[in-house]
């Protein structure tokens, strides 16, 4: 089997459109693949942006229904669906975007001899971890997979206890990338010690804990301000509270941003807030802030510690008071922003997203062999 003539099947039951984490990295990920035929299932609308990073893109037709009463039957016709499109597409390998969701349920029930691996993005293994029905569903996929790719050891770690230690020979780890040529560093030295520009972006829920970063602005010493970038169930709340601390001119909602938009205003901060507080896969925004020269300031998380590789500031998840003792600090100290920019910089080349498509190629072409 050569490059060229290997044939995935892929896909996200969801619009497609690179619209979070982890379908921002599909569309990456198969993008920095052009010598494999990539056909990806989704969900309409499409984006134009999405549709050119595959060779082919099908809108599933089975009406998505969420758990409850209807999820059984909604699952079954999905099945058919996605079996009637494996017996005509005959790939060569699938790769099952989010280790045990409705889609990848339905290729572990009609992929037969077509091997399987599964990619975990974080979100599946974090319901999976409180609800015995997702559970079931992630044991499912993982007992179809020939491989399970992770992005961190951290992660892989959960699934193995999730998982009862049974697949932990079919774990691989490979970290996520992104278009590193793509990016800007600042180009202004941090010689200031005055308050500090600080951004936050990513989906505003509860797990991300965005409060945290408005919260403890109104502990710091110095008035920082804060610009949060993102849409989610939580945006309301968050601005109530920022009111409700005297913080309505110190902290700036902006909505979700294409990419192109967040990296090219990305560079016009001083540092990076990362306040996720329970389980977080790996983190893409804060390599595409390190990519641009950014100070992280971060939750003390076991994969986020992986990730950065010690460039950045830990705090305590979920404290602002913490957070709040690290942003003082960074404004006090402009040559350790300088430093930990730099850091930034030298840690972020890991995480090219070439390399990524290359070792999930190489991981497809040795499962298939």
């Amino acid at each position: 089997m050569t490059d060229t003539s290997l044939k995935i099947l892929t896909g996200i039951n969801r619009t497609a459109a690179p619209s979070s984490g982890s379908t921002i990295l599909v569309n990456d990920l198969y993008s920095a693949m052009p010598e494999t035929h990539t056909i990806f299932l989704g969900r309409e609308p499409v984006a134009n942006t999405w549709q050119a990073a595959f060779s082919q893109l099908i809108t599933l037709a089975t009406t998505k229904r969420p758990h409850g009463p209807d999820f059984d039957p909604y699952l079954d016709e999905l099945t058919r669906e996605v079996g009637a499109l494996i017996e005509k597409i005959q790939p060569h390998a699938i790769h099952a975007q989010y280790l045990g969701f409705a889609l990848s349920q339905a290729f572990a029930r009609t992929a037969g001899n077509i091997p399987i691996i599964a990619i975990a993005h974080g979100p599946e293994v974090m319901v999976a971890e409180h609800s015995a029905r997702e559970r079931e569903g992630l044991n499912e996929v993982a007992a179809a997979s020939t491989a399970i790719v992770t992005p961190t050891f951290a992660l892989a770690d959960r699934i193995g206890r999730l998982t009862g230690h049974r697949f932990t020979d079919r774990l691989t780890v490979i970290p996520w990338g992104i278009q590193l040529s793509h990016a800007q560093t600042r180009d202004r030295p941090a010689t200031s010690s005055g308050p500090l520009s600080l951004v936050h972006a990513g989906r505003l829920d509860d797990n991300k804990s965005t409060i945290t970063a408005i919260e403890a602005l109104a502990l710091t010493e110095q008035a920082h301000h804060l610009t949060v970038i993102g849409h989610g169930t939580q945006r309301e709340h968050l601005e109530q509270r920022a009111v409700e601390l005297g913080l309505r001119d110190r902290v700036q909602f902006d909505p979700f941003l294409p990419r192109a938009e967040l990296w090219r205003r990305l560079p016009n901060y001083d540092a990076f807030v990362f306040t996720t507080r329970g389980l977080e896969a790996f983190g893409l925004v804060l390599i595409e802030a390190q990519a641009h020269g950014l100070p992280v300031a971060y939750s003390d998380l076991p994969g986020v510690r992986e990730i950065l590789g010690g460039a950045g500031i830990p705090y305590t998840p979920g404290d602002p008071r913490s957070l709040a003792v690290v942003l003082d600090e960074m404004a006090q100290t402009p040559h350790q922003r300088g430093a930990l920019a730099k850091a930034a910089l030298h840690n972020v080349r890991r995480y090219d997203i070439d390399t990524t498509a290359h070792q999930v190629r190489e991981l497809t072409l040795r499962v298939i062999s």
